[in-house]
């Protein structure tokens, strides 16, 4: 009972046809339902952002989605418009089985900083609480699969390495977004990390 499935943002916006759509994103949704029967527990994470959030280009007169803009954090990307609080485009995968889960985790829902990873927000402090939930519950094993690989799968699995967990990145059941090589630099940075990338 020390493993947990981590899937995380199996959205409508990040499948084709999406506001950020990844190539071949949806083509993952049965093999993950496949996976979860095998895991005594399973997560689901779920980007959650407010209308206007700081990490949308449209927020900014003068920014085009993918620049970057400098936030008290660091560097942060700016994307188009997603997965807006209640829209469809956050819904999960109709296909995805959700019934088994046993938590979701919502992320960005804090107006002023984005949050990729499954554990901090983009400060790499702020917590989600699934750290806290994974400890009560005992499970030190986890096994990530999902959207997208080079940003919420990587910086959640990293996270996940730095707190103590074993953790396996399944890429066959991940997919990515590849902006400007970050696909192979998340790739090594999992492996420097001490992530299993399977």
């Amino acid at each position: 009972m020390t493993e947990a499935l981590i899937v995380i943002d199996m959205q409508y916006d990040f499948c084709p046809g999406g506001a950020l759509a990844v190539d071949g994103g949806d083509e993952i949704v049965p093999g993950i339902n496949a996976l979860i029967d095998e895991f005594p527990a399973v997560i689901l994470t779920q980007d959650w952002h407010p209308a206007g959030h700081s990490s949308f280009a449209s927020s900014y007169k003068d920014k085009a989605p993918f620049e970057t803009v400098e936030m008290s954090y660091g560097t942060q990307v700016l994307w188009p418009d997603h997965c807006i609080q209640g829209s469809d485009g956050a819904a999960f995968h109709a296909d995805l089985d959700t019934d088994s889960a046993d938590m979701i985790v919502r992320k960005g829902f804090n107006p002023s900083i984005d949050s990729y990873s499954a554990f901090f927000e983009n400060d790499h402090e702020t917590p989600t609480g699934l750290h806290g939930y994974l400890q009560t519950r005992g499970i030190e094993q986890l096994t990530m699969v999902g959207l997208a690989t080079d940003f919420c799968v990587n910086f959640s699995a990293v996270d996940a390495a730095k707190l103590g967990y074993d953790v396996t990145v399944l890429t066959e059941l991940c997919r990515g977004i590849d902006l400007d090589g970050s696909l192979s630099a998340a790739l090594e940075g999992m492996k420097g990390a001490g992530v299993k990338v399977v």
